[in-house]
């Protein structure tokens, strides 16, 4: 296989180093030379180079400005400073700005520059395979994203009718007609429904982009209880909000953390407890939002407190999905909040949330 050809440019004021360098690397690389910066920019803008070579002392502009200069708009270029004397502020200020890949000392050594070429080149092919191989994975993901994403809209069409059938056997009073046939199909879908719902939930907060609007939190979280208390009317809630000001937030986000939270305060009671309760305090401030979440039931042990935010973490105890706290982090994550818990078997589990006020 033929060797890859290395676009080289060399810029220098001293015309003899031109010729020098040209004569001396024509064969292993195609060379570029120019005898200031503007010319050398010229070449830039309609050759694309791999490797840029500079002489640090030029008129109007020295090496290290203009690597400075053309930094963002030609960032993939390595870029060399050679050098006949020792500047190190010059040298430091261009490796602390990450302008310069190497530094070579004139007269420079043909071995050592070519070796440096080679090495600067390698460093380009990795920078340019690093960038196809992330926007390859980002593409790859976007599209496992987006069949989740339809793959769960469609599941939800067949098994929406599942459901309603179960609902219309139950209203004919056929449900205990069969055994408990009619109560394990009515378990398996909403459990399979749960699952479908925290998977749209993950995808939507992934690719979501923030929209910040006014949230009344006392309106959401009456909407939340009604809607997830459904399944276990015995829980009795406790909730006191003190919203004094207004409060701009991610109205998407902050209904999927509520919602994860107050879903999982039911769901996890104690069967055999009479008073199942859940407290919910929100405290709004002009800088923030503190919510607190209290239940008292089963708990979380100990040694878990740690994992429960980890996506697909299951207890012993707690048989959930192992998805609602790990979407109730990723979601907290994307609007800057913060959460906490404190929790253990006998009285039950609080969890406690701080999300910036926007506004």
């Amino acid at each position: 296989m033929n060797a890859p050809t290395v676009r080289v440019l060399y810029i220098d004021d001293e015309e003899n180093n031109l010729h020098a360098f040209k004569a001396g690397f024509r064969r292993q690389y195609e060379i570029y030379t120019a005898i200031s910066a503007a010319e050398g920019l010229k070449i830039l803008e309609n050759i694309s180079v791999h490797v840029i070579i500079a002489d640090q002392k030029m008129p109007q502009t020295t090496g290290v400005e203009f690597f400075k200069s053309i930094i963002n708009t030609y960032p993939d270029p390595i870029r060399i400073l050679l050098t006949g004397y020792t500047d190190i502020e010059a040298l430091a200020d261009a490796i602390n700005h990450g302008d310069i890949y190497r530094y070579i000392t004139k007269p420079w050594n043909d071995l050592e520059l070519h070796n440096s070429i080679k090495n600067a080149y390698d460093a380009y092919k990795a920078k340019i395979d690093l960038r196809n191989k992330i926007a390859e994975l980002e593409k790859t993901n976007d599209e496992l994203n987006r069949f989740i994403y339809s793959i769960s809209h469609e599941l939800r069409a067949p098994l929406v009718s599942a459901m309603g059938i179960v609902n219309l056997v139950k209203m004919e009073g056929l449900f205990n007609s069969s055994g408990e046939y009619w109560g394990l199909i009515e378990t398996c879908s909403n459990k399979l429904d749960y699952y479908i719902q925290k998977t749209l939930q993950y995808y939507k907060n992934n690719k979501t982009v923030a929209k910040h609007t006014s949230v009344e939190f006392s309106k959401l979280i009456n909407e939340l209880i009604e809607l997830y208390s459904y399944s276990d009317r015995d829980t009795h809630f406790h909730v006191e909000i003190k919203q004094d000001v207004p409060f701009y937030g991610d109205a998407f986000r902050i209904e999927v953390i509520l919602g994860n939270l107050i879903s999982n305060a039911i769901k996890y009671q104690k069967e055999d407890e009479k008073n199942k309760k859940v407290d919910i305090n929100v405290n709004v401030t002009p800088a923030a939002v503190e919510i607190t979440i209290a239940d008292n039931g089963m708990g979380i042990l100990n040694e878990h407190l740690e994992k429960i935010f980890t996506q697909f973490f299951k207890s012993k105890i707690n048989h959930g999905s192992g998805l609602g706290l790990f979407i109730v982090k990723e979601a907290l994550n994307k609007i800057n909040g913060k959460i906490s818990v404190s929790s253990n078997t006998t009285d039950g589990t609080t969890f406690k949330i701080t999300i910036p006020n926007v506004k």
